[in-house]
């Protein structure tokens, strides 16, 4: 705002905040949402169109409206797990590239079938 209200910035400052805004990866917004502060949106999750988020969103849902209430989850609870398991947003560009029909249209046991050789740690 400037001027002298410059000087009082503090104030703003000293608010109560929500806690940062994380978005998963292979999140889908749809036009015009609004996300409030603080909210985690899961891995491949979708937010419809015009939707107001202000609360969590699991991994792979779908939701819609305001506020946002769950639609409906992409996968079940095992096909979710084996997807985060994938972590297919960390495969080399390369590999990706190389498959990226399976990944367009592919099943999760196709995906587990291309997904790169994990280094396993000692």
């Amino acid at each position: 705002m400037g001027g002298s209200w410059a000087e009082h910035f503090d104030l703003l400052r000293a608010l109560p905040g929500r806690g940062d805004t994380v978005v998963g990866n292979d999140v889908w917004f749809g036009y015009d949402t609004m996300v409030m502060p603080g909210v985690r949106i899961g891995h491949g999750a979708m937010i419809a169109s015009g939707a107001v988020v202000v609360t969590d969103v699991p991994d792979y849902a779908i939701v819609g409206g305001n506020p946002a209430r769950l639609v409906r989850r992409r996968y079940g609870d095992d096909d979710i797990g084996r997807l985060l398991a994938l972590a297919r947003w960390d495969w080399p560009t390369e590999h990706i590239t190389e498959h990226i029909r399976v990944l367009m249209s592919g099943t999760v046991g196709d995906l587990e079938e291309v997904a790169p050789a994990r280094d396993v740690g000692c």
